[in-house]
């Protein structure tokens, strides 16, 4: 029988017991992956609105896993039968006054030729005043087959830097070929000598059958990769061993706080896949399937890899999930800082902006294996999101506050055994800090706390009035209730330190190395109240993991050539 803290693991993840008898790696190996095409997505039946935001007020569907209780028991979550809520669902063209820091420039407006609504601030209400009207249904859209924008695609049918690198030498940045996409060019960029990869091979090949001694003597099948690596310059995984190496490569992210879990990854095997557009489709559907309703599944889509013949398809995007950031003509920005140049760089491809909130979508930019970057509009219902309120008072949701649910890191390489698959999206669920004490609150990207603390009415003259930590708090408590209300997973930072020590407390007991970056793991809130904030760690890093090649910060920056 399964213990209460496998039975929470399940609750959100979404795996049920036949999942945990194909995932049992230690005491064999059943098929690990999902394999082949796509699932077909039934589309939204007429009149029925999509479900971009989940608020209070909507109902959740029993049928997909959603309104189940929060991961760590607190708050109530949206569920059939319970009782639309009139705070819900804040629609964007219905938001009331914002910071200064939210605010877009009428002048940039006009420049980009798209609608902005531009709210001054001296047209704040004032306290009590009666707050956003709830959202509005609206009809589905349709679906009809991608419309090709320029260099891009309307797909209308619908972690941050580590500082690991990859063992192959890239050569620089991913070259932009000006050949037909049909061509099967030599990868010049690719640099791994065969005595590397025969050494990286063994090893892998050597865990993988000791973590599962089902697979008896790893002798035949180090054979026939030696063998291959011989004949090809490199060699492909059995879909067990995928799987096997993404969990481990997860299970080694040493700036990674979450890996209790790291056993309940699901694979989607797509490694016959090079192309942009079928890139792009494949991560529409990793959205969805890891939206799971709320119930936020762990889960990664492995692309093609980098060989000697061509290189693998590259996400340009840090994470699937991004909002736009403009800059404008007197340099102030709405939207994410961290993501000006991505948004220029999309608008050079062709996007034309988003209507111009603080939390505009970016578009996937896709580059296949032999083509130049697309770029792809994530369909809504994709994109779940999640708007926010604060449990006792109404600012965040006249700031008209949102945030996505699925954080899929989409820039970084993963590697198993020498062989490189630099495109592979893969995501866990939030912790909240990571919105609520970095995302909004970082001097650099929405830069919440100064107007936070003035709307409290604290002394924000001095910081020994302490103001930053009181906004902080204040900010974060509004992200957990949010999605605790709406019944999306997402942990907070004690429970998860002490998962981590259970994480720890687990391998040792198995004999394995932890490794761990005490810069990453100690939350960036109350630390010294975390039980990992009391110990140090070794930095050792393990492969599997997932790093990053130089190449990919400089296309999430947006500073790539095209």
């Amino acid at each position: 029988m399964r213990n209460d803290l496998q039975r929470a693991v399940d609750r959100m993840s979404g795996r049920t017991p036949a999942d945990h008898a194909v995932e049992a790696m230690d005491t064999g190996e059943a098929p690990e992956t999902t394999p082949g095409p796509p699932r077909t997505t039934t589309p939204p039946a007429p009149g029925l609105a999509p479900r971009p935001a989940v608020g209070p007020g909507l109902a959740a569907d029993p049928a997909d896993g959603s309104g189940s209780t929060p991961p760590d028991g607190s708050g109530s979550a949206a569920g059939p039968g319970r009782a639309a809520d009139p705070a819900a669902g804040i629609p964007r063209q219905n938001r009331g006054p914002v910071p200064a820091q939210l605010l877009l420039d009428a002048p940039y407006a006009a420049q980009r030729r798209v609608p902005v609504p531009v709210t001054p601030l001296h047209a704040a209400k004032l306290p009590g005043a009666p707050g956003p009207a709830p959202a509005e249904p609206h009809p589905a859209p349709a679906s009809p087959a991608p419309e090709r924008h320029d260099r891009g695609w309307s797909l209308s049918e619908g972690a941050r830097t580590g500082a690991a690198q990859c063992p192959v030498a890239h050569g620089g940045l991913l070259p932009v070929p000006e050949r037909s996409a049909a061509a099967q060019p030599e990868n010049r960029a690719y640099a791994l000598d065969l005595d590397t990869l025969h050494r990286l091979a063994d090893d892998f090949v050597r865990l993988h059958h000791r973590e599962a001694p089902a697979h008896g003597d790893p002798g035949p099948r180090l054979d026939a990769v030696h063998a291959e690596i011989d004949a090809t310059g490199t060699y492909r995984h059995t879909p067990g061993e995928l799987a096997f190496g993404a969990r481990v490569a997860w299970r080694n992210s040493n700036r990674c706080i979450g890996r209790l879990y790291w056993n309940s990854l699901r694979v989607r095997d797509r490694r016959h896949i090079s192309d942009a557009d079928t890139v792009a489709r494949e991560c529409v559907e990793h959205l969805r399937e890891a939206g799971n309703g709320g119930r936020i599944r762990p889960l990664i889509t492995v692309f093609a890899p980098d060989t000697p013949a061509r290189p693998g398809p590259r996400v340009w995007n840090e994470q699937l999930i991004r909002y736009a950031g403009y800059t404008a003509a007197a340099g102030e920005i709405v939207g994410d800082p961290r993501n000006t140049g991505l948004t220029e760089l999309a608008m050079r491809l062709g996007w034309r902006g988003g209507p111009g909130t603080p939390f505009d979508v970016l578009p996937l930019i896709v580059q296949g294996s032999d083509d130049k970057p697309q770029w792809y509009e994530l369909p809504q219902d994709a994109v779940l999101e999640v708007p926010l309120q604060h449990p006792e008072d109404t600012w965040a949701q006249e700031w008209g506050l949102r945030w996505h649910a699925v954080p899929a890191i989409s820039h970084m390489c993963l590697e198993i055994g020498g062989i490189c698959y630099p495109c592979a999206p893969f995501n866990g669920w939030y912790m909240g800090t990571e919105i609520g004490a970095r995302d909004l609150a970082d001097a650099d990207r929405y830069n919440l706390l100064p107007p936070l603390a003035e709307r409290l009415g604290l002394d924000v003259t001095s910081d020994r009035s302490l103001w930053k930590d009181r906004a902080l708090v204040e900010l974060n408590r509004a992200v957990l209730h949010s999605f605790d209300r709406a019944g999306i997973t997402i942990t907070d930072h004690h429970t998860e330190s002490e998962r981590f020590l259970t994480h720890l407390d687990r391998e040792e007991g198995k004999g394995r190395q932890v490794g761990a970056d005490w810069s990453w793991i100690v939350p960036p809130m109350s630390s010294a109240a975390t039980g990992v904030f009391h110990r140090t760690y070794d930095n050792t890093e393990l492969s599997p993991l997932f790093t990053h090649h130089d190449d990919a910060l400089v296309r999430a920056r947006g500073e790539a050539g095209l």
